[in-house]
């Protein structure tokens, strides 16, 4: 192969951002030279960062300097693969769908997309073809769902499978918004680094949130939590006041992690006497009127915890005069209400489940969190549907972006991801070392990044984490304040 030349004097169809730019020269560095660095290359960018068009930028480029002649776009969602193909369509780029039907035919143009749920049923079929492919690339659209379980090999489908066709690939580029598992398993597409602490994952280009906020490439966050007394008790508080035993606990500075979670469960019934949900939701309707008074179109997105919970977030929100659009995955109409929702229909969308990776829609501005799921992949996941920018509101806003705001109740987890959502946090590899980052005993703090504490009758208060964690936009974070 002859040596390849890095002038970029060929113009790319669009504009790269910078970010974009160093991923191209990284992508023709680790293709010319592949054995150097390994067969893999993951990119950590957050939500709105772009990582569609800077992988297919650097498709582009592969291609017309012949590096590669196939590339292939791994994803595991029919809407995230649609937007594959529009992006594909706007830098010329033929992106065709495999089906089953089509078998092993080959692909018209230089690209294949193909879902892990049909890489995993279809392993011979797509191998016979991919092993036809000649040079080609392989990209894995967010590769933390590719698990390697060594252990349980089979039980990791999608990522046993993956690896099993790639393997003749050029080069395996991972993309992630959330580059972390909760069962903390290591995944396809990314390479591991030994280090004093175990093993562990390390992207070869990491785009942080709180540098594109910096760039004006999205919105930064402000978070509002609710916190509150629960009460616990047999009989509940007519039971106490009969003389039963009640025990009270402030939901910010419970520690104890079977409480913390009773606590949590208790916070987003909607007719608790505490009535924390509630006062969730009259913020955050308050909080989108607010935000109209500039941005006209705006939207506001609901997180449930099951369907029960939704439809009833649902009736309380239209008996306060909202258009809401309720979506789950068990309702056959729920992509064509996700649609009308982007095009600017409706008030709110209340969801459970359909709207975290994949799911773009630039009018969010506000989150109401209310699910007792409080994993860091799934609470980043949620809130940051709100951080991308409408391309026509860009030329008038300043850098940085107005913000977008998040609602939850006062859950000291949710309040450390918040803590921490706009930074790369290492991720270790289970089983490589002992975990060192335990919830601390009783009466220790909950996090070194959360000093936020409830104290004596203050808990009914609002704890503020106002702004991203950049130099010169925040120095110190206020304890408490009102919203």
């Amino acid at each position: 192969m002859a040596p390849i030349s890095f002038d970029l004097s060929r113009p790319l169809p669009l504009q790269p951002r910078q970010w974009q730019s160093q991923l191209i020269q990284l992508l023709r560095s680790r293709v010319a030279q592949p054995a150097a660095a390994g067969h893999d290359l993951l990119v950590h960018a957050g939500p709105g960062a772009g990582k569609t068009l800077g992988a297919l930028l650097g498709v582009w480029r592969l291609l017309h300097d012949r590096q590669i002649e196939r590339f292939v776009v791994f994803s595991h969602r029919s809407a995230i693969a649609a937007q594959w193909r529009q992006a594909a369509t706007r830098l010329g780029l033929e992106l065709q769908p495999w089906s089953e039907a089509a078998g092993a035919i080959e692909p018209a143009g230089a690209g294949l997309l193909l879902s892990y749920q049909s890489a995993a049923l279809h392993q011979e079929r797509l191998r016979d073809l991919l092993n036809r492919h000649g040079r080609w690339l392989a990209i894995a659209d967010e590769a933390h769902h590719l698990g390697l379980d060594p252990e349980d090999p089979e039980a990791a489908g999608w990522g046993q499978a993956f690896s099993g066709l790639t393997g003749g690939a050029v080069l395996r580029l991972g993309l992630s918004g959330t580059p972390f598992r909760a069962d903390q398993l290591a995944f396809c597409a990314a390479r591991r680094i030994r280090t004093r602490d175990g093993e562990r994952i390390v992207p070869d280009l990491c785009v942080e949130p709180r540098q594109l906020i910096a760039a004006g490439d999205v919105r930064p966050l402000e978070f509002r939590f609710q916190d509150g007394w629960v009460d616990h008790g047999r009989g509940g508080l007519e039971g106490a006041a009969a003389g039963g035993e009640l025990e009270r606990s402030a939901l910010s500075a419970e520690q104890r992690e079977s409480w913390r979670g009773r606590n949590l469960r208790r916070a987003i019934q909607l007719g608790d006497a505490q009535g924390i949900a509630l006062r969730v939701l009259l913020a955050a309707r308050q909080r989108l009127e607010q935000v109209r008074g500039d941005h006209p179109e705006a939207g506001g997105l609901v997180i449930a915890r099951d369907i029960a919970h939704a439809r009833r977030i649902t009736d309380l929100l239209k008996e306060q005069g909202d258009q809401v659009m309720l979506v789950h995955s068990l309702d056959p109409e729920a992509a064509s209400h996700l649609q009308r929702f982007q095009q600017g229909q409706g008030d709110w969308l209340v969801s459970i489940d359909m709207c975290s990776e994949g799911f773009d829609a630039p009018r969010l501005r506000v989150v109401a969190y209310l699910s007792t799921v409080v994993t860091r992949s799934r609470f980043v996941q949620a809130i940051t549907r709100a951080v991308r920018l409408q391309d026509e509101r860009c030329k008038g806003e300043p850098i940085p972006r107005h913000a977008s705001y998040v609602y939850a109740p006062a859950d000291p987890l949710l309040m450390s991801h918040a803590r921490s959502w706009s930074v790369s946090e290492p991720y270790l590899v289970r089983g490589s070392a002992e975990p060192d980052d335990a919830p601390p005993a009783a009466g220790g703090a909950w996090s070194p990044l959360d000093p936020l504490q409830a104290v004596a009758d203050s808990a009914a208060d609002v704890i503020a984490l106002g702004g991203p964690q950049l130099p010169g936009f925040v120095s110190n974070l206020p304890r408490k304040r009102s919203a």
